[in-house]
């Protein structure tokens, strides 16, 4: 009876090192879905003007789930003074002019035509670029738009209505956001977003900024060594990745990237919290500089 219970240890132990030694030689890897976890299925993301004057990411809560009228919510809720003022959260604000009206849309294999009234024209020198930073972001959160067309009163938005900076045709996220310009030739000129943590009061939210330049590295490597090293010009916003993080390894995939990393991710990894918070910020960087709708972490 003694040598069976001690048997029965015996093979116990066996199996629990069996296993430590699986998960030691063989690294889990954790998918980052799109949604984050502060934003519930009753909201939706929107960039609106943080109080540092960044486009920052939030959300609002949302009235309907029909794709047009998601589109009339956000354009409403970033709008000075509109009906949907009440919804936007302490600490941002609108920044598309009072009395800016939808005239007419359409959306067509992922491209959305827009026509707004004159009102829109009305933005200040300061906020014309910042609008359409806003205005990109927050309609390409949906699934359905992946590229935007602007019309004022049936006329094409072909120029900033302040300094008459030429836009493309058509505007995505390669026009960039709290965009920081790091170069010594326009030749060979790459973007590359990186979001960062701020906070307003106990509310954490991110902060897009692209980073225009001509480095010679994958934007995967900026990406880290940005975060992992916050420059002067952005005193205001937060990154707890690890300074000694180093990611070793990295594979784009199909619709995906696996990113494998050799150390922490934060100082202190029983922060659970914050860890979630530091692959956030990176999940949402990838995904953005390689329009990509999954990240997968291996450590």
């Amino acid at each position: 009876m003694i040598k069976r219970a001690s048997l029965r240890r015996i093979m116990i132990a066996t199996l629990a090192l069996f296993i430590l030694l699986i998960i030691y030689f063989f690294p889990t890897t954790t998918p980052i879905k799109e949604s984050l976890s502060y934003i519930t299925k009753d909201e939706m993301p929107i960039f609106l003007l943080d109080s540092m004057e960044y486009i920052a990411r939030t959300s609002i809560i949302k009235e309907s789930d029909d794709i047009n009228d998601l589109i009339k919510e956000i354009i409403e809720s970033l709008t000075i003074d509109s009906k949907k003022s009440s919804y936007v959260r302490e600490g941002f604000k609108a920044i598309i002019p009072s009395n800016t009206k939808i005239l007419d849309m359409k959306l067509e294999q992922e491209i959305l035509t827009i026509n707004f009234s004159k009102e829109l024209l009305n933005v200040s020198n300061d906020n014309e670029e910042k609008m359409l930073e806003a205005i990109i972001y927050s309609l390409t959160e949906l699934p359905e738009v992946k590229k935007i067309c602007i019309f004022v009163e049936g006329e094409q938005l072909t120029k900033l209505p302040n300094s008459n900076q030429k836009l493309p045709l058509y505007l995505d996220r390669n026009y960039g956001v709290n965009k920081v310009y790091n170069f010594d030739s326009i030749k060979d000129t790459s973007k590359t977003t990186v979001y960062y943590l701020s906070k307003y009061n106990d509310y954490y939210y991110y902060v897009p900024v692209t980073k225009v330049s001509n480095e010679n590295i994958e934007k995967a490597e900026i990406i880290i060594k940005e975060l992992k090293s916050t420059p002067i010009y952005h005193t205001n916003l937060i990154s707890y990745l690890a300074a000694s993080t180093n990611l070793s390894n990295y594979e784009l995939l199909e619709n995906s990237i696996s990113l494998s990393f050799d150390n922490n991710l934060i100082a202190n990894i029983n922060d659970k919290e914050m860890l979630e918070e530091v692959k956030y910020s990176i999940a949402l960087s990838m995904k953005d500089s390689y329009d990509i709708d999954e990240v997968l972490f291996n450590f």
